[in-house]
């Protein structure tokens, strides 16, 4: 049975704490990630990084809709990566291989409610990662899939999206960042503040 996790939100210091890789996929490493991928799922989001939900080891997991995987906005368009499973878990990733070709999305993340901005992502990547077996594999990803592992692998190593920004955008959001990291840490238990 999974439980679901509170999300940290900006003004945790633990959002910007870079991960620690997993040294073995334990039954605890496995109950992390069905865990992660019922908060997800119950917080309507497509990517959930370990920081997010107070945790530090470099595990991130990914759902994305089939239909954010179309090489073409058509019901019978061919997916852009049809090898590759739409639930997609990256243990200890690291991207090898990134295109120059880039391209700019508007983008949400679940530690920043009601906060979204235009982030400029390589369209495509190549990930070395960890299996669910504990063996070392790559993963080649196009598209919205690469858009959504970079933004969680920028989660592992204490990168968010806001840091992303364009000067303007940060300026726009920098009030809805204050009270959001206020409202934080408000509710941080004391200990937690460092």
């Amino acid at each position: 049975m999974s439980n679901l996790l509170p999300i940290r939100t900006y003004g945790d210091p633990i959002l910007r704490e870079p991960s620690r890789p997993v040294d073995a996929i334990t039954p605890e490493i496995n109950e992390l990630i069905d865990d992660m991928f019922a908060t997800m799922k119950a917080s309507q989001g497509c990517g959930l990084a370990a920081q997010q939900i107070g945790r530090t080891e470099a595990v991130c997991v990914i759902d994305i809709p089939e239909s954010h995987d179309l090489e073409e906005e058509k019901d019978e368009a061919p997916r852009l990566n049809p090898d590759v499973p739409l639930r997609l878990v990256l243990i200890n990733p690291r991207i090898i291989e990134a295109s120059s070709n880039t391209w700019g999305l508007e983008e949400g993340c679940l530690s920043f409610p009601d906060i979204t901005g235009s982030v400029e992502r390589a369209w495509s990547i190549v990930v070395e990662h960890l299996g669910l077996d504990g063996q070392p594999t790559t993963t080649k990803l196009q598209g919205f899939f690469a858009r959504a592992a970079q933004h969680e692998m920028d989660h592992l190593a204490g990168t968010l999206f806001v840091d992303r920004f364009s000067y303007v955008k940060k300026l726009a959001v920098r009030n809805k960042l204050k009270h959001l990291q206020e409202d934080t840490r408000a509710n941080l238990p004391a200990r937690q503040l460092g």
